[in-house]
């Protein structure tokens, strides 16, 4: 089974200093036919005005990914971490028993791009954790790039969830067409977000904004004959 959802169909919120797209239900936005996929529970594409940001607050019991596209995300939390996540790194906090932080814009007349993705964790009650990682576009360009794992596998960032996340730059040459293949095994789930461009998955031309949910499908076909940037998510059902 695939389903398609367009970038318009998305929920949407204008906080003047923050524009949010949601993927699925959140905050004031709540749509029950769109409450996740699998274990992925929130997938919001975010732009930060300059000089703002998400006040200190609390989570609990989630995995937290953050992927920055353009300008540069500040971090500090109460585990004791401070940090700037720049495009190209993958951020992963394990909310666990608890843990408050806080992300900020600190450029000057430049908006932060970014994804915020939650995912259910394996299990609940455990220990807070924080783990960064950048991934060059060397490394994802042309390929599905695992970026986080539940091993770690392949220099990934750990998850503490049953998921696995790749990262895909697709820059044809030329007259030339990328094809590209991730097999699904039985049992899971599988969602696809473009970050930039255009792409066809499944046969489906999909672009900047757009996702695809697929279920019950072995396999899915990746193809563009243009630049695109997407990410690939493989989840338990």
């Amino acid at each position: 089974m695939i389903h398609i959802r367009k970038s318009q169909d998305r929920g949407f919120a204008n906080h003047g200093w923050l524009k949010s797209f949601h993927s699925f239900s959140f905050a004031g936005y709540y749509d029950p036919k769109h409450m996740g996929w699998g274990n992925l529970r929130v997938i919001n594409e975010d732009r930060i005005a300059a000089g703002t940001g998400f006040g200190a607050h609390p989570h609990k019991d989630m995995e937290i990914v953050s992927y920055v596209m353009d300008g540069a995300l500040s971090h500090e939390d109460s585990m004791g971490n401070v940090q700037t996540i720049q495009p190209g790194e993958v951020q992963r906090m394990t909310a666990g028993t608890g843990v408050v932080h806080s992300e900020h814009n600190h450029a000057e007349g430049k908006a932060t791009h970014f994804l915020q993705i939650w995912l259910q964790p394996s299990g609940t009650g455990l220990e807070p954790g924080y783990e960064q990682k950048r991934f060059t576009d060397a490394e994802k360009t042309n390929v599905l790039r695992l970026v986080a794992d539940p091993q770690g596998l392949q220099g990934s960032v750990h998850l503490n969830a049953d998921a696995r996340i790749y990262a895909s730059l697709l820059r044809p040459a030329a007259g030339q067409v990328v094809q590209l293949t991730h097999e699904i095994a039985v049992g899971r789930k599988c969602y696809v977000f473009v970050i930039d461009g255009e792409v066809v998955v499944a046969g489906k031309k999909l672009t900047s904004g757009d996702a695809l949910l697929a279920e019950n499908e072995h396999a899915l076909q990746f193809e563009s004959d243009q630049t695109a940037e997407l990410l690939v998510f493989d989840l338990a059902a």
